[in-house]
């Protein structure tokens, strides 16, 4: 998320950040956010009946700041159909996986327990389908024999924090 907005305060990134939302108020993103000036909002889920009802409020406040596209960094909630529905083509994800391989969590365990040679991230437009959609980009990192999740997740973060930028940039200039 940082790397976003310094992305776009740069000059890099067409666009300005209109809104970091977290459903954490202590997310440390959202302070990271205010301080780089962006508006923050915190709506806890966990008082809402439905997942429909909190992602209503969601739209609310994303409508208020005329959000034009959504980039889900750390986001751990599924989203669901419906909100999908509504912003359908405008919402992109980051992954720590090089999809579709990989889709949900534990991406660097489980790619370190199958002896693969390689890991990385993807970016990708969201769909109904959890970590699913058209793929805009990704990046691979070498699984050294020594790697352990912890040690593999620090070094596909460095390119997350590369490829994320660079295809906000693509998608929004249409490439």
């Amino acid at each position: 998320m940082v790397s976003l907005i310094n992305a776009m305060q740069s000059g890099d990134v067409p666009g300005t950040p209109a809104l970091v939302f977290s459903n954490r108020a202590d997310a440390p993103g959202l302070s990271k956010a205010a301080i780089l000036g962006v508006s923050t909002r915190a709506i806890d889920h966990r008082p809402y009946a439905t997942r429909e009802t909190f992602e209503a409020d969601i739209t609310t406040a994303l409508e208020e700041h005329r959000t034009d596209i959504i980039c889900l960094a750390g986001f751990m909630r599924i989203l669901t159909p419906g909100f999908v529905s509504r912003w359908a083509g405008q919402i992109l994800n980051i992954h720590p996986s090089l999809l579709p391989k990989y889709p949900g969590l534990n991406t660097h365990a489980r790619a370190i327990e199958a002896g693969d040679k390689e890991a990385g991230c993807t970016v990708h437009q969201a769909t109904e389908v959890l970590d699913d959609g058209p793929i805009l980009g990704q990046r691979r990192v070498p699984i050294m024999t020594d790697d352990t999740p912890q040690i593999l997740a620090t070094r596909v973060l460095k390119e997350e924090h590369k490829l994320y930028p660079e295809a906000l940039a693509r998608f929004i200039k249409g490439t």
